[in-house]
């Protein structure tokens, strides 16, 4: 449980961008879509190793 506590004084606004920033960073929408459908491990390790190719060749081109 995600607990906020307000300022006296403090605009309700502010304290609801703190509240959804503390929101992100648990991760808990990430596991719930993520618990959404099963994904077999082999599958998951595929999805990882593509990502990190992406992104290495992101990087191999920022390079030249």
């Amino acid at each position: 449980m995600l607990i906020i506590p307000v300022k006296d004084g403090e605009n309700i606004d502010r304290a609801l961008k703190r509240f959804k920033r503390k929101f992100d960073r648990t991760g808990t929408m990430r596991q719930l879509r993520s618990r959404q459908a099963f994904t077999k491990p082999s599958v998951e390790r595929r999805a990882q190793i593509q990502k990190a190719e992406y992104i290495q060749h992101l990087r191999d081109q920022e390079e030249i």
